[in-house]
């Protein structure tokens, strides 16, 4: 539409706005696209944003919007899960609370269940994460990408180290989580929008999802701690539905901190002092003791409990696997490799029907 500026979409949204609100709107915008200085995951430096970072969000997405009352500029969480290859993306509604927005099938992801915790494990991290707009890369040799900010406080806290572990596109993955160009596409358009007047969203990355089952499958890994710590944060948000206000200290995160009584603004962490009181709400913590019940219940009848190591190099969603044959291999990297699936016998029986008829013949 001719004349179809910024400030007239804005003025389209929501009723008449001021123009005091509209200019601060540009300023806001203008310092969003200037901090997308392009990120590493070799991409190139470039002045210049590519039409697919400042084109409009797809018309279907804007329907769910209308459809599940989410303002278009209202803020934005993701959270993946390995193990299920899936990312969904949840988005606030009118009434201030969470809501979910899509769920992209995950094409690629590398190393196994478990956190990164040193550069070249290929392991995909776990955790929570901040992305601020310098984070978002639309000059990615992968079509797209947001770098998770990995590491993070409790990374670096805990002696992790890393690089360059993004959200991206191509369906390859050393680290990172790789969807589909028209995927990350979809998703990076989410987060810039997103990030119009806020400084930041959250991503919430899990080995799978934190169900009492999940958790009991796999009672016999090391990591299972850390899990159950990333479960206090992934149960508030379930049951209240509002984005966690996640700290880190003492090596730990912390979740909702409140700040002692009489402290003076502003409530400042030490990463390794002991750590403040949670606020927690009841809904979560009903929850907590619920699953409790029914993990202690799983290991009472003694359900089959999962390999620590697959002996893969990753996974990817059920989906792609016919699209992308091959992208699965076995593990690269130690610990990783040591478990190796176990494989059939081979047929070595001389008959027709046999593996060494096939491959060579009467000979055998």
């Amino acid at each position: 539409m001719a004349g179809d500026t910024l400030a007239n979409r804005l003025c389209r949204v929501g009723g008449i706005i001021s123009r005091a609100t509209v200019v601060h709107t540009l300023v806001l915008t203008a310092a969003f696209v200037a901090a997308l200085t392009p990120v590493t995951c070799r991409g190139e430096v470039s002045n210049e944003l590519p039409t697919k970072a400042t084109k409009e969000v797809p018309p279907e997405v804007l329907s769910l919007f209308r459809q599940k009352k989410m303002p278009k500029y209202s803020p934005i969480l993701v959270r993946i899960f390995k193990e299920e290859a899936e990312l969904e993306v949840w988005k606030q509604d009118t009434t201030g609370h969470f809501q979910i927005l899509k769920i992209y099938p995950i094409c690629r992801w590398s190393g196994d269940l478990g956190p990164k915790l040193h550069e070249g494990d290929r392991q995909a991290p776990e955790g929570f994460y901040t992305i601020t707009p310098n984070l978002m890369n639309p000059n990615s040799d992968f079509y797209l990408s947001i770098n998770t900010g990995f590491p993070n406080s409790f990374d670096k806290a805990n002696n992790r180290d890393g690089s360059d572990l993004m959200i991206h596109g191509d369906c390859l993955s050393s680290g990172c989580y790789a969807m589909t160009d028209e995927q990350i596409g979809e998703i990076y358009l989410l987060a810039r929008d997103s990030l119009l007047g806020r400084p930041s969203f959250q991503i919430q990355a899990y080995p799978f999802r934190l169900t009492p089952e999940n958790l009991a499958r796999h009672r016999t890994n090391p990591n299972l701690s850390f899990w159950k710590m990333l479960k206090i944060g992934n149960d508030d948000f379930e049951a209240t539905h509002l984005e966690p206000k996640v700290d880190v200290c003492n090596g730990r995160y912390i979740f909702n901190a409140q700040p002692p009584r009489n402290w003076q603004f502003p409530f400042v962490f030490n990463l390794t002092s002991t750590c403040p009181t949670s606020k927690i709400a009841r809904r979560a913590l009903e929850k907590q003791r619920t699953d409790d019940i029914k993990f202690a219940q799983l290991l009472k009848a003694k359900l089959p409990a999962a390999p620590i190591y697959s002996g893969l190099d990753g996974g990817m969603n059920k989906i792609f696997v016919a699209r992308f044959p091959g992208r699965v291999r076995l593990a690269k990297v130690m610990p990783y490799a040591s478990y190796l699936p176990q494989l059939p016998p081979i047929p070595w029986v001389d008959n027709d029907g046999s593996l060494t008829s096939k491959l060579f013949g009467t000979l055998f």
